[in-house]
């Protein structure tokens, strides 16, 4: 495992972008008008710590796809239920991916904190995967380097550069 203390994103960025959050992804068309979708993990790049991949399921976000690939550009936010803690990156190099072994064990990670943080909550065990289900080789990994990083937690701080990238 690398080292994140050294990371342009920092160790606690790091894991909490693959801890137990929630991931929605928005791009736009040549028109300008948006396009969105729910992510079902993250991975922050072993090599290149500038660089993070979201997995989408292909079934649910065509249009979202069909934007990064015609754009680069990608808008993720991620956000821990119990505390309202949101952080929003932002990427113009966005590219497609093809999900590997690594991948899956990141994924199979990613279930099990969601889980327990949804669960923390109040909402049933299970609920997380359930929300996050797609139908196996229906997946997708679109990778990026972070660009910009804001806070976008409710409250005087919201829109506000992180100190990252």
């Amino acid at each position: 495992m690398p080292d994140r203390t050294a990371s342009p994103l920092g160790a606690d960025l790091a894991a909490f972008l693959q801890g137990g959050v929630g991931i929605v992804a928005a791009s736009r068309d040549t028109r300008l008008l948006a396009s969105v979708g729910r992510a079902v993990g993250c991975r922050v790049d072993d090599d290149d710590a500038t660089r993070v991949t979201i997995f989408l399921v292909p079934s649910e976000s065509g249009v979202l796809l069909e934007d990064i690939r015609a754009s680069g550009r990608v808008a993720v936010v991620f956000s821990e239920p119990s505390s309202h803690r949101t952080v929003q990156l932002k990427g113009v190099d966005a590219r497609e991916r093809a999900v590997g072994e690594r991948d899956l064990e990141v994924l199979a990670a990613y279930a099990d904190a969601l889980d327990a943080e949804l669960a923390s909550i109040g909402f049933g065990d299970g609920y997380a995967r359930a929300l996050i289900a797609h139908p196996p080789g229906d997946l997708v990994g679109v990778s990026f380097t972070v660009g910009e990083a804001f806070v976008q937690t409710p409250g005087p701080r919201a829109g506000a550069p992180l100190a990252t990238p």
